[in-house]
């Protein structure tokens, strides 16, 4: 059977989230504060991690990699929605098309393996915490590291091989900021009902599956923690609370785009934006306000920044 790609489509015309320039200058704006507070955000999360050696552990060195997925899964799209704001020019090239498809699905399909090597993390140190050293050793975070990104590569090449044999003959508006297989199989000239259920098997079905495994763990973490009343319970505690708002965040509107892809155009563009954009520079904000050991090391830093800028002498 052959299956090369026989589309005449060469670009795709993006309508973005609103034709109102009133609107399009809101967003503009919106979007381009929150993307440099990603950006500093998670990239100053991550300095800290590497410059505080009480924070080099299991927890903060996957969270470390959570931050570089964050910045990344940011950057896949939004700087070319802001760009296209600012000049008007809202085609993308049928490759560059096909390349978003390929980093949105390889940053948030490893991103979900790195949450469940989070909750891993989180079971081991608080239900087994006399072998936690042991289980979760250096080792074995690089290799959980590994993998989530060799799964990331792996499921998004099994999507992008999905749609290199989509034939594209006519429409070519994509209703959204970004091409995702959602939007884009909708415009292939076939019946999407098969490609509705490919979507739901390949990526709905995952995404809910893995939640429901994550849901479990945390349950289970909680009833441990519930049963012990001290101050580092507290503390699992509200590292645990902080973990499950990352994963309900970045999970729900996941399951909800992919378990039903023939959903409202405005809904998937504001989930979209929820997980693309407001989900990574939620993530250090959420574990900076409620991680004391977080905040007194970026207190540190900044003492220190500080008081190396007063030895500096000034220049007469």
């Amino acid at each position: 059977m052959d299956v090369v790609n026989k589309s005449t489509v060469s670009e795709f015309v993006l309508l973005g989230l609103s034709n109102s320039l009133a609107l399009q200058m809101f967003f503009f704006m919106a979007f381009s504060l929150l993307y440099m507070a990603t950006m500093v955000g998670n990239s100053l999360l991550v300095i800290t991690v590497i410059a505080d050696s009480h924070l080099h552990s299991p927890m903060y060195f996957l969270l470390t990699n959570l931050s570089i997925i964050d910045m990344s899964l940011a950057s896949f799209a939004t700087p070319k929605m802001i760009t296209d704001y600012l000049t008007g020019h809202k085609t993308i090239s049928f490759d560059g098309c096909i390349t978003q498809i390929f980093f949105l699905h390889l940053f948030t399909g490893t991103e979900i393996i790195l949450l469940m090597a989070m909750s891993f993390d989180r079971y081991i140190a608080i239900c087994k915490p006399l072998h936690y050293a042991s289980i979760v050793s250096p080792q074995v975070c690089v290799a959980l590291v590994v993998a989530s990104w060799i799964v990331g590569i792996m499921h998004s090449m099994s999507q992008v091989i999905f749609a290199l044999t989509l034939p594209f003959c006519g429409p070519n508006e994509v209703d959204s900021f970004f091409c995702d297989l959602p939007v884009v199989f909708q415009l292939a000239c076939v019946d999407t009902y098969v490609l509705g259920l490919f979507m739901i098997s390949t990526s709905g079905i995952i995404a809910l599956s893995c939640f429901i495994l994550l849901f479990n763990s945390y349950v289970i973490v909680l009833v441990t923690i519930k049963q012990h009343s001290s101050r580092g319970s507290s503390k699992a505690l509200s590292t645990c609370t902080a973990h499950f708002i990352v994963v309900f965040m970045f999970f729900g509107p996941c399951i909800f785009i992919y378990m039903w892809p023939q959903n409202s155009f405005l809904i998937e563009k504001v989930l979209s934006v929820f997980y693309t954009i407001f989900t990574p520079i939620m993530n250090p904000v959420i574990y900076s306000l409620r991680n004391q050991e977080v905040k007194t090391a970026l207190k540190k830093l900044k003492n220190r920044f500080l008081n190396s800028n007063k030895a500096t002498p000034s220049c007469q």
